[in-house]
């Protein structure tokens, strides 16, 4: 009975003892390799820190990949082809991301399409804007932007109107272009049919125009001020003082009477007096 009983501390022992001798030789070994590689290490990262430092002349440009290209244009054109009768023309830009021009009567089905279809799943609607071109006959066109979650993938919808066509609201298949609509009708004056509550967001009540419009001046029509008066916030007419009038885009400081040039003063010829001032 004693045999055994002194027998399992002296058995329990020897695994801890051969841990430790483990222990103390993997240290060992790391201490003989740091030792040995020390120099060489140091000298590297110097080399490392100095080549890093040197400046970059070549350009930045982001690498072209040709994969997700042809997979992003066989998707648009897969798109195209279930829906021709809407759908006027994809493109790829030069950042693979992927476009699709439609015609105004396509908002509504194409972008349910992409919601619904379970090869697209774009069911988050990233934003709504608008672009002004006056040049062009539609002079607005009308940006959607959409994310799917799904496919970790983005594609952006384009289409076109002038000022007195309405488009069709994106309120009954995404419930966030509500005040998208809202501020592009703010902005722009893009009116959309059917949209649950078209009111301005931006502007103040009785604003007049469309600010974001290219034919809207920057200074506006009218300015506000509290007049201490009636007690209360009044709209003015814009009164801006000679130095905005003229106000030149190439040197716009010189434009200030603190920026600009000395005006040269009439010399005098030898023997002249100098006019007397009162």
């Amino acid at each position: 009975g004693e045999g055994l009983v002194s027998a399992q501390p002296a058995a329990a022992s020897v695994p801890i003892a051969m841990a430790a001798r483990l222990v103390s030789l993997a240290c060992a070994g790391l201490r003989r390799g740091f030792r040995n590689s020390a120099p060489g290490w140091s000298v590297s990262i110097s080399q490392t820190r100095f080549e890093g430092s040197t400046p970059e002349t070549r350009p930045t440009v982001r690498p072209r990949n040709e994969l997700q290209r042809n997979q992003l244009s066989q998707f648009g054109e897969y798109v195209a082809e279930i829906l021709p009768k809407y759908i006027q023309h994809i493109q790829v830009t030069c950042f693979n991301e992927l476009e699709l021009c439609i015609h105004p009567d396509g908002i509504i089905p194409v972008l349910t399409f992409l919601r619904d279809h379970t090869n697209a799943q774009f069911k988050s609607l990233a934003d709504e804007t608008a672009v002004d071109i006056p040049t062009r006959p539609f002079r607005f066109e009308v940006v959607y932007n959409m994310l799917s979650l799904r496919f970790n993938s983005r594609i952006r919808v384009k289409t076109y109107t002038d000022e007195l066509t309405p488009l069709d609201s994106l309120v009954p298949v995404f419930q966030a272009a509500n005040w998208y609509e809202r501020e592009m009708w703010d902005m722009y004056g893009v009116f959309f049919t059917n949209h649950p509550d078209l009111r301005r967001i931006l502007t103040d009540y009785g604003f007049e125009g469309h600010p974001f419009r290219k034919d809207f001046p920057l200074s506006g029509y009218v300015e506000v001020r509290y007049d201490d008066e009636v007690k209360r916030v009044v709209a003015e007419p814009v009164e801006l003082a000679q130095e905005f009038r003229k106000f030149d885009l190439n040197s716009p400081w010189e434009t200030f009477p603190a920026h600009r040039e000395p005006v040269e003063l009439p010399k005098l010829d030898a023997g002249e007096k100098k006019p007397e001032t009162k």
